[in-house]
């Protein structure tokens, strides 16, 4: 399998996993018992990952685009966006396990109020400055690789913009509805195959040549 049909895999199973983080992972309400067995739950623990998986993947799918001939990504976009990366997974790990041991203990002990603790470690000053800080640089990063396809050539003139939107929206899907959380999952799983889709028909070499305006 060559360097492109990769690529294609990694963005495209990359965009998938989000999909699968907002469907799987259980919504309730997080300052009582529901929330807490939520957190508890197998469930949480495989939505989380499959995010952590996500980013990986779509991370190593950039800097495969910006090895694939014709692009011309450039590294600073590819960078930022492993920047990115590298900021956010530390707050997802803590997500992923640091939240489902209190929510198994708040579960043992019956006492929703072991739940305060989980604001306490989310809007903490230095994890949540990180996670801002990382979610922002993915934003950066995936927008540049948006024009930056666009401006290649390669592909499909907006093939980038499904996923940059998805990054950009990162923020602001956490204080959705589940739906819009779900939504949200698909239009990076949308971002990442469609990216997946061109390098897969550049990579057997039947992709034809951009029209202008398509």
């Amino acid at each position: 399998m060559n360097r492109a049909r990769l690529t294609a895999l990694s963005l495209a199973v990359g965009g998938v996993l989000f999909l699968l983080y907002q469907a799987v992972r259980p919504y309730a309400d997080e300052t009582a018992l529901e929330g807490a067995a939520a957190m508890a739950s197998p469930a949480w623990v495989a939505a989380h990952l499959s995010a952590v998986a996500g980013f990986v993947l779509v991370a190593s799918g950039l800097l495969g685009l910006h090895l694939a001939p014709g692009v011309r990504l450039g590294l600073p976009p590819v960078v930022t966006f492993w920047i990115g990366t590298g900021l956010v997974l530390p707050y997802y790990g803590a997500e992923t396990f640091g939240l489902q041991v209190i929510g198994a203990r708040a579960v043992h002990d019956r006492d929703a109020t072991l739940l305060e603790l989980v604001d306490q470690f989310r809007f903490a000053p230095v994890p949540a400055a990180m996670f801002l800080a990382g979610l922002v640089l993915l934003a950066a990063g995936a927008v540049a690789v948006a024009v930056r396809v666009r401006r290649s050539g390669a592909g499909r003139r907006w093939s980038g913009v499904p996923l940059a939107a998805g990054f950009v929206l990162f923020v602001p899907q956490f204080y959705g509805t589940p739906a819009m959380r779900v939504a949200h999952g698909a239009l990076l799983a949308a971002g990442g195959l469609w990216l997946a889709y061109d390098l897969w028909r550049a990579g057997d070499g039947t992709a034809p040549a951009r029209r202008a305006g398509a």
